[in-house]
């Protein structure tokens, strides 16, 4: 396997986001720009340094005494997984085994034990067949003294880490002694240190280096001499009485606002009250103000997160708020002042987290911090004094109050670090999902103004200019299927002709990207050409006569070809139809033949289906019990306004007060109503049941007035998480359904690329190094594809369409509109496009390859029992003519290897029946 391979299976097998993929491609690069980086011996650093620079503007110096670069990836993004990914590379493309791996502190240091280690939630290596049977062994400070002796012993590890807290190691150089692990232990005969620096593969990964970089024992760790160092930070400058000081050694730069603007972590906001002024309120009652505003937030959000989990069918995540504190007193004093709040209503769902605590309580304070992620555990506000450092890594914070003195810089940076990280992974589209709220009304408009600074860590971008290349201009590209180019309808390619040479040289013959041989078409005259598109449009209109023209192969039929020529004398100009008089009928007839067998030969027949309900329908929602677990409203009458510190957009959090109503049960009702599947007259009963029990849920803890304000002012709110939920309970009756085709075949889409207008489509052979930019990138050199060009949305899709050019008749990726398969997601129901349709002897496969770790998801689940159903009733009228039957394939990305056979693939059908 070369290293470029072992780059892709890395990516594939670990689902490496683009920043992480592109980290690992650059230090790929690093190491065979700069081959010395990897030998043992002396070294020429200054040379090393040299190379390295020409292709990493941004790298100045190493900055210690072996070469060391820089990673620098914003919070949220994935650090530890990409150590994992480094090691992987390593390993596999150069056979390095040991690896050292700094932790900056005591929290940090057992996240990376626990994340190295097989079999846990969040196990760095998941995914790489390698070390399933052969596990990396993990050396850590409590452990190294005796299992070092059995690792050296062990054929079954070939790869070892070490994992050690640099706080420990710092605290034991104090004075001028040496670390533990320098002593002297007997079962290696010599220090454990020592051991280390003998090794001739050691690399060194510093977790959070900009935590350490100039500490005692990181000089010490100078003495192992490793072959190069890697080092993962999120703020690649150390703070110092001047001001911050950039690291010089950063190859990699993907900071907080990329990462906001590519979707990977929330977006923070900044929140405050309408016509808020701190000079109207003394100290406390700000204090007291901004808790209970916090409060409000976070229950509206928590009901926006159910609500969104429930529409979408995903796992429910639970929101918690954080407050900061001054010291431990001021702590303790908002612990009592927030289990007060709203008649006592979050007594035993907040906790203190300081320095405080001992014993029982720290553990039991520990135990709730821990968990403060799972629905089950009752946790919702935590106060510390210092805002938890890095290495506590939650996706479910969504609203921070810091009732802590700070400039408003530090604010930014502290307040949005811990809570950037997304529940779901990626952003949602829902804005309350994907916001983090700071809740700072004393501090909003020097929040504001900071954030708007140039060196803010939210504007902040390092940006370096390349040379111009080919790559910077852009091109639209309208693909048409091989039968119109074939027939003269050319594809349109802005200012560039679409039959470009492939890229490179050893394609196997692969020249061009054309359609396939015109053969027989040859030769003909311009208005021959011109006549034969406008016999491929009427023959593309019968498809609309099902009736006649059942399916495609109903074309080469001499009644139907007869139809087609007289439809096309009446259409030829007369400059056109004196070239087909009574006398040369049969050359109209013959070119008639021609082009349709063109159109038979380079199609696949797609039916239109339709399924409707016949006789009378009704509709309905069966009666349940509403879930109002997770609906704690609060009453209030003030507006809350935020902002997004990114892209200063406002949004609004305001009562939506309308008239009173008499009745409780009626605000619910009301607001129900507007949605356009709820009808009051047949449904009344069942939105009164369910507005009752609302009702009753919101008297269990608020008085009759208070329960008024909060249905009046967030009566839409409720209403959307009683309709979500009623979606559940949906129920349809029909006399029945019928399926109704109403085409046995439809024209294929021309499909319409964007793509670099001086880069040559790539031959689908082509192994893509840098598989980052697939998407980027024209595809050609087909024989079986029914389009001259094609674009993959990875290299696992380039992959399978290696195994389709062999194994099938004919294929193609479908355009947007081909199929118009639509499948419900929630309350939504978008359309699917498959990856591939595949024709081959005996059968019509439609095909989706995607990510092992997203088969179960619900919208690729979705999808794909839409796609079942499709085919079934494509199969049920394949079998009524005669034709080939369609079969769904869902196939996991790590399967798709170039030595399969497409039937092997058979075994990923889903059943139709």
């Amino acid at each position: 396997m070369t290293r470029q391979q072992t780059l892709h299976e890395i990516n594939t097998s670990l689902s490496l986001r683009p920043p992480q993929a592109e980290s690992l491609q650059k230090l790929a690069t690093a190491l065979e720009t700069a081959p010395t980086m990897n030998q043992t011996g002396e070294r020429d650093l200054n040379g090393i340094l040299a190379s390295l620079q020409a292709q990493f503007p941004t790298l100045e110096d190493f900055e210690r005494e072996f070469p060391s670069l820089c990673f620098a990836l914003a919070t949220g993004v994935g650090k530890t997984r990409l150590m994992g990914a480094f090691i992987t590379y390593l390993h596999q493309a150069y056979g390095i085994n040991n690896f050292f791996v700094l932790a900056p502190n005591l929290t940090i240091y057992n996240k990376l034990i626990a994340d190295f280690t097989p079999n846990t939630p969040k196990y760095v290596f998941k995914g790489i067949h390698h070390f399933v049977f052969q596990p990396p062994e993990i050396i850590t400070g409590e452990n190294y003294d005796y299992r070092a002796a059995q690792v050296q012993s062990s054929l079954l590890s070939p790869v070892t880490i070490n994992i050690f807290n640099i706080a420990k190691i710092n605290s034991e150089v104090r004075g001028g002694k040496e670390p533990r692990i320098k002593r002297i232990k007997e079962v290696l005969g010599d220090s454990y240190f020592n051991y280390l620096a003998t090794l001739p593969d050691l690399v060194l990964l510093m977790d959070e280096s900009h935590r350490y970089r100039a500490s005692a024992g990181v000089r010490s760790i100078n003495e192992l001499k490793p072959l190069f160092g890697l080092e993962l930070t999120a703020t690649p400058f150390v703070e110092t009485s001047r001001g911050p000081v950039p690291f010089k050694n950063v190859v990699m730069d993907y900071p907080l606002a990329r990462a906001m603007a590519d979707g990977f972590v929330k977006e923070p906001a900044v929140v405050t009250q309408r016509g808020f002024n701190a000079a109207d309120h003394n100290p406390e009652d700000i204090e007291r103000i901004k808790l209970e505003d916090g409060i409000r937030l976070h229950e509206i959000t928590k009901v926006e997160l159910i609500t969104y989990a429930r529409e979408n069918g995903v796992a429910i995540v639970k929101p918690f708020m954080l407050v900061i504190a001054r010291d431990t007193t001021h702590a303790a004093q908002l612990l009592t002042t927030v289990q007060t709040l709203f008649e006592g209503r979050y007594q035993g769902k907040a906790i203190q987290v300081d320095s405080s605590k001992s014993g029982a309580e720290e553990e039991e304070m520990i135990t709730r911090l821990l968990a403060v992620e799972s629905v089950n555990e009752p946790t919702e506000i935590v106060i510390h004094v210092n805002m938890l450092k890095e290495g506590w890594d939650v996706t479910n914070l969504y609203t921070i109050v810091p009732l802590r003195a700070a400039n408003a810089r530090t604010l930014i940076e502290q307040s949005i670090g811990r809570g950037l990280r997304l529940p779901y992974g990626k952003r949602t589209g829902n804005a309350a999902v994907d916001r983090l709220n700071i809740v700072a009304h004393d501090r909003f408009q020097e929040i504001i103004d900071e954030a708007n600074k140039g060196d803010s860590p939210i504007r902040l971008q390092r940006i370096i200019l390349d040379a111009p290349t080919a790559d910077d201009k852009k091109i639209s590209v309208e693909v048409k299927p091989n039968y119109e180019t074939m027939l003269g309808k050319a594809s349109r390619r802005e200012e560039t002709p679409p039959n470009l040479p492939l890229s490179g040289e050893e394609q196997e013959g692969d020249t061009s990207s054309s359609p396939p041989d015109k053969g027989e078409l040859e030769g003909v005259s311009s208005a021959e050409q011109e006549t034969m598109w406008i016999v491929a449009e009427v023959a593309a209109n019968y498809a609309a006569n099902r009736e006649f023209v059942p399916t495609s192969n109903a074309l080469l039929k001499a009644d139907v070809q007869q139809a087609i020529a007289a439809e096309v004398r009446e259409r030829l100009t007369p400059q056109q139809g004196v070239l087909f008089t009574a006398n040369n009928a049969a050359d109209l007839a013959a070119i008639v033949a021609k082009t349709t067998t063109v159109m038979v030969q380079q199609t696949i027949d797609i039916p239109r289906i339709l399924v409707n309900p016949t006789g009378e329908v009704e509709t309905g929602f069966h009666p349940f019990k509403l879930d109002v677990s997770g609906l704690h409203l609060q009453p209030g009458d003030r507006e809350l306004v935020g902002q997004m510190l990114r892209t200063h957009e406002q949004f609004h959090l305001k009562a939506a007060a309308g008239k009173q109503e008499e009745r409780l049960e009626d605000y619910v009702v009301f607001a129900l109503l507007d949605y356009d599947d709820i009808d009051y007259f047949s449904q009344k009963e069942i939105l009164y049941d369910l507005a009752g029990q609302m009702v009753q849920h919101l008297r269990s803890y608020l008085s009759e007035d208070e329960a008024h304000n909060v249905l009046n002012k967030d009566r839409k709110l409720i209403a959307r998480e009683i309709h979500a939920q009623m979606l559940k309970h949906f129920w349809e009756k029909a006399s029945g359904y019928e399926v109704q085709v109403s085409r046995g075949f439809t024209p294929l889409k021309s499909c319409n690329f964007t793509a670099n207008a001086n880069q040559p489509p790539r031959s689908y052979r082509e192994t893509v190094t840098d598989s980052s930019r697939i998407k980027q990138l024209l595809f050609g050199g087909f024989e079986r594809c029914l389009y001259p060009l094609q674009k993959f949305d990875s290299d696992t899709e380039r992959r399978f369409a290696v195994l389709l050019e062999r194994d099938a008749q004919k294929w193609f990726k479908p355009a947007k509109g081909q199929f118009q398969i639509y499948y419900k997601l929630g309350t939504e129901q978008p359309e699917y496009v498959p990856d591939f349709v595949a024709e081959t002897d005996d059968m019509i496969l439609m095909v989706e390859t995607k990510a092992k770790t997203d088969m179960e998801a619900p919208d690729v689940q979705a999808k794909a029992d839409a796609a079942r159903r499709w085919c079934s009733h494509a199969s049920d009228y394949a079998g009524e003519q005669g034709t080939k039957p369609w079969r769904y394939l869902l196939i996991p990305h790590d399967e798709v290897k170039e030595d399969r056979k497409l039937t092997d693939f058979r075994r990923f059908q889903l059943s139709t029946s």
